[in-house]
């Protein structure tokens, strides 16, 4: 059998620097938006890499179809810039949709093309930079410290010269780049499966109502799922929708059934997931409108651009936030957010269990501002799902408003090291602290902080094991 030769072709050339500003943020998502506005508001001259051509991650690229909750069941804990995006969105959706969800701050539907223009302006407004089409694929290192990073866009590739680094691609991407260790998945290297989210319009949302008072199922629609499977017009796997937001009375955006072992650094399973994420969208139009009254007319209108990943990278940072901090609902010196929405990790396979867990109404744990320091490098910062944590915290710590939080955390941290010219171990944890609930943050109970509620170590902990 004859072997193919592999000829390895090394190419020189001298790249030029096309940006240097204070802080670079790589990745447009919810943290990305967050660190960007921070970072900019708090002085620093600010450049956010993207690399679509508008902003939102899962949010809008993925069509993830609601934001998951801002409060710990009694109160709003996500505030400052993700809680005044929220409201942004609302007032920019239109009255009816302001009168619909003015007062919900859990589960608000997101619509996809007002939250672009949305972060647009606010990213604009706040003074940063954006570069869409973009993206970094290689890391220049001295010693501990990023000296420069190599983007690629159509104008060529060229160098971007900053002095702090913010890794808010979601799969610590630039993190990987550098060299910082990381764990991928479970024990085994199994990820949570991916969802391709979808929009239909043509519902007639009044006969789905009523079918919904009528089978008294919720509308999870979990009987309704289970009789298409039985009846083999539905995979195996999860026995309910497990999210469906409308966006007006007609549209209804779709968070509904996985593809399973997508890997989502990999360009090969991000292309099989689009593909097979397409058929499986079809096969599922066509069980909404054979099972489900009110759906009898629906037309699919937009399928994500890529299919949402849950999990990817966990960086190794200077804390590793564990699943019995969030059980004991920890609070920590250096707190930088609270989390309170519950474990979620979505099952790996068709037939296997999707473990919740959740905490008791108006608790939260801490997210130390450790877990996003990278081990190895002073002036790159982690930010998102990637932070350091084990699988079960990353379950809960994942969704956007986390992120948004964590985002405006490292944003600030940033301007005030691009200041000092120190790395981000040298940031004043209490001044950080500071800063940030002047900048509408909350972090629980604290001393000085007059708008705290008590955040406890005890309460029953609920374990729900759901098929």
């Amino acid at each position: 059998m004859n072997k193919q030769a592999l000829t390895t072709i090394t190419i020189t050339s001298e790249l030029q620097v096309s940006h240097t500003p204070d802080v670079v943020v790589i990745g447009g998502g919810a943290t990305g938006i967050a660190a960007a506005i921070a970072a900019a508001r708090n002085g620093a001259n600010t450049l956010l890499i993207e690399q679509r051509g508008y902003l939102g991650g899962m949010g809008t690229a993925a069509l993830v179809p609601a934001f998951c909750p801002y409060t710990d069941g009694e109160k709003p804990i996500i505030r400052g810039i993700g809680l005044d995006l929220l409201e942004k969105m609302k007032q920019a959706a239109g009255d009816k949709f302001l009168n619909s969800y003015k007062d919900l701050l859990d589960w608000v539907p997101i619509d996809v093309e007002t939250l672009k223009r949305v972060y647009d302006k606010e990213v604009l407004d706040s003074g940063a930079q954006l570069l869409f089409h973009t993206v970094a694929d290689q890391v220049l290192l001295d010693g501990d410290r990023i000296s420069g990073i190599v983007i690629s866009n159509k104008s060529g590739r060229s160098v971007v010269q900053a002095k702090l680094y913010i890794d808010a691609s979601g799969d610590a991407d630039l993190a990987a780049l550098a060299g910082v260790p990381f764990q991928t998945g479970g024990e085994q290297g199994e990820l949570q499966p991916g969802t391709m989210c979808y929009l239909v319009s043509g519902v007639d949302k009044a006969r789905f109502e009523q079918f919904i008072e009528q089978s008294g199922q919720g509308k999870s629609l979990e009987k309704t799922v289970v009789e298409a499977q039985l009846n083999g017009d539905l995979p195996e796997g999860r026995k309910r929708i497990s999210g469906m937001a409308w966006i007006t009375d007609s549209v209804v955006g779709f968070n509904f059934g996985h593809i399973f072992g997508i890997d989502g650094t990999k360009a090969e399973d991000l292309t099989r997931a689009a593909i097979e994420g397409r058929v499986l969208i079809d096969v599922q139009i066509q069980f909404l409108r054979k099972y489900v009254p009110g759906f009898e007319n629906i037309h699919l209108v937009h399928s994500g651009d890529q299919i949402g990943i849950r999990e990817t990278r966990r960086i190794a940072g200077d804390y590793t936030l564990v699943v019995d901090d969030f059980i004991s609902m920890r609070t920590f010196e250096d707190d930088i957010a609270r989390n309170a929405y519950f474990i979620d990790i979505h099952l790996a396979n068709a037939n296997s269990t999707m473990v919740i867990k959740h905490l008791p109404k108006g608790q939260s744990h801490g997210v130390p501002y450790r877990c996003m320091l990278p081990q190895g490098k002073s002036n790159l910062i982690v930010a998102g799902r990637s932070v350091s944590s084990d699988r079960p915290v990353q379950g809960s710590l994942r969704v956007m408003p986390n992120c948004f939080a964590m985002g405006q955390a490292a944003g600030t941290a940033a301007a005030m090291a691009s200041v000092t010219g120190g790395g981000f171990r040298e940031v004043s944890i209490p001044e950080l602290q500071r800063k940030l609930v002047e900048q509408g943050a909350w972090l629980g109970e604290r001393p000085g902080h007059a708008d705290a509620v008590a955040v406890g170590a005890s309460g029953k902990v609920e374990f729900d094991d759901e098929a």
